[in-house]
């Protein structure tokens, strides 16, 4: 695949995970210092890494969900946590995915998603 293949590829995948609205206002809002980051990312996480064919996108999503919050990066887990609500991903599921990260990423961490996943599902119901 050439890396016009993979770019488009990439805004597939991107935006049926993140949603039309998001990547229309991060495309938008790419400027000359962040545009060939945003093309990178298009490319690798999008158009290679979300586009291999031995993991479905849900299993994907949950993965990411637990890794954002190992490291820690509040802005990107609201941002995966409420494209994976949207796009069907159970309450549920996510629930065990913080679960989880409460042993393997210490409580705090949990705390701090449970917090956050709870503010979205509020944001959802009213």
């Amino acid at each position: 695949m050439d890396e016009r293949e993979r770019h488009a590829l990439g805004m597939a995948n991107r935006r049926a995970v993140l949603g039309e609205a998001y990547v229309d206002a991060a495309a938008a809002a790419a400027t000359p210092l962040t545009a060939e980051f945003q093309d990178l990312i298009t490319r690798y996480a999008w158009g290679e890494v979300w586009s291999r064919p031995g993991l479905p996108h849900d299993t994907r999503r949950l993965l990411t969900v637990a890794m954002l919050i190992a490291l820690n990066r509040e802005g990107e887990l609201r941002l995966h946590l409420k494209a994976a609500l949207e796009h069907g991903v159970p309450a549920e599921a996510l629930k065990e995915v913080i679960l989880q990260s409460a042993i393997y990423c210490g409580v705090p961490a949990a705390n701090a998603a449970f917090h956050l996943a709870s503010a979205l599902l509020a944001d959802r119901e009213a």
